[in-house]
């Protein structure tokens, strides 16, 4: 059985990346063997639409699990169209993950685990600034307040900012991050809009491959 692992390293003694669409390694091991593949992740520098980029990614490659630390709901819905498990708050060594999952220690996760856009910058004070989100208010710094390098956090602002605002929530999908506000009709739309624009890239890609395969026929 194939299973992909966001990693540090492209090899198993690396630790497991917390970041899946920006982790800077993807390993695919097969679990019989434990032969495997290292994939750097192209992925890393995206200017938008990372996450999903990286499940289609390990949805192409066959994988049937992702072993990680946290996958955002857009990543998260597109893995499990595709039919792939999402384990999230993995740790540790790729090895021992794999071994814990062998192990059945491991379980799907039933939703993503973080909002959209985790992961996604860091702004210019913090090095490891999460970047949660859409919000709109004053950030809470340099740092967070830039979570996708479009915000105008300056300084330790009194708004949801950019650092720290909502993800977005497909309809009946409940919050994926415990305490997480709900969006305003403004945010909801602007992150629609959003993910209406991750959706036309993805298509023109997409109908771009069918071409060229179209042709070498």
């Amino acid at each position: 059985m194939k299973i992909a692992i966001s990693a540090s390293g492209p090899d198993l003694s690396s630790s497991v990346d917390p970041r899946f669409g920006r982790c800077p390694f993807f390993l695919l091991v097969d679990t019989d063997t434990m032969e495997f593949e290292a994939v750097e992740n192209s992925n890393v520098s995206a200017m938008s639409g990372a996450g999903i980029q990286s499940a289609q990614f390990i949805a192409n490659k066959g994988a049937k699990a992702l072993l990680t630390g946290s996958c955002g709901p857009n990543a998260f819905q597109t893995l499990q169209a595709a039919g792939v498990d999402v384990v999230v708050g993995v740790t540790g060594t790729v090895q021992e993950a794999v071994q814990k999952y062998k192990s059945s220690q491991f379980q799907p996760a039933p939703q993503a685990d973080v909002p959209s856009h985790f992961g996604m910058g860091t702004g210019r004070g913090q090095p490891q600034g999460p970047g949660f989100g859409m919000g709109g208010g004053m950030g809470r710094g340099m740092g967070k307040g830039m979570g996708r390098g479009m915000g105008g956090g300056m300084g330790r602002g009194i708004g949801p900012g950019m650092g720290y605002g909502t993800p977005f929530q497909p309809p009946g999908m409940t919050p994926s991050a415990p305490g997480m506000p709900q969006l305003s009709p403004e945010e909801e739309l602007k992150s629609l809009k959003q993910q209406a624009e991750y959706l036309r890239q993805q298509t023109e890609m997409i109908t771009k491959r069918i071409k060229e395969l179209e042709k070498k026929k």
